[in-house]
């Protein structure tokens, strides 16, 4: 059957078009916000390569106004399987500006529902990290850190162990302080910025260190950070060892 889909994210940030276009049309730029690796060819008919774990994405760029707009998508696969991205800034008096993100595309096959419920959460997450990005980071880059922990069979209460692994009494709600603490680093105080049923995301002084629901798998440590030197190879040997002792 299938299911066509449209989803629309709008913000106004503390951020010029030019911060805003940096974060979305470099790679460097995505690395501190999506997920993964990403690479830009840019202008009409240039390309996006993104890498997350053994995923390869490559999207066509159909429209590159600079500080404007930007689209770019893939093309329909055999099954009809499709997904585009539409970013415009609009700048404001004052150096802020809006940013409108339009996702569409298509899910084949009679289970979208449960594909359709992740892309929707983590959409909204991955959204809200570009919005944190260009509020509080803007100009740094960051190195992205992917790291997969052990499958998990009880949500709920995968989600209430991080909230301890945090130092707190429950799920991660927004708003929340916590402590981020990794073996053999000073531990990080942090805040809960954005929450939803598959994903938390939480920043720190020099990162942005988010939790997302693995499709049908893992918890799935998918960060930004922002600390100069970082080794990202480090970081992930660091987060695996995490998640495997919180949720193993």
């Amino acid at each position: 059957m299938g299911h066509e889909f449209e989803a629309i994210d709008t913000a106004e940030v503390d951020a010029t078009p030019e911060q805003l276009w940096e974060a979305i049309a470099t790679g460097p730029g995505i690395d501190s916000w999506f997920m993964g690796r990403n690479e830009v060819e840019g202008g009409t008919g240039g390309v996006v390569r993104g890498a997350f774990g053994g995923y390869r994405p490559e999207y066509g760029i159909r429209e590159w106004e600079p500080l404007e707009k930007l689209v770019y998508g893939n093309e329909p696969g055999p099954d009809g399987r499709k997904i585009a991205y539409e970013f415009l800034i609009e700048g404001r008096e004052g150096g802020s500006s809006v940013i409108r993100c339009v996702t569409s595309g298509f899910l084949p096959g009679d289970d979208w529902e449960d594909e359709f419920e992740a892309m929707t959460a983590g959409g909204a997450m991955f959204f809200r990290t570009l919005v944190e990005y260009v509020t509080h980071f803007a100009g740094r880059t960051a190195v992205p850190v992917t790291a997969f922990g052990p499958p998990v069979g009880d949500w709920p209460a995968a989600w209430a162990r991080l909230g301890t692994a945090l130092g707190l009494s429950a799920r991660p709600a927004e708003g929340d302080r916590v402590r981020v603490e990794l073996p053999g680093r000073a531990p990080q105080e942090g805040v809960v910025y954005a929450v939803n049923e598959q994903n938390a995301g939480i920043r720190t002084a020099d990162a942005m260190v988010r939790f997302l629901r693995g499709f049908h798998g893992p918890m799935v440590a998918a960060h930004h950070v922002f600390t100069p030197g970082a080794d990202a190879e480090a970081e992930e040997k660091a987060w695996s060892e995490w998640l495997d002792r919180v949720f193993g």
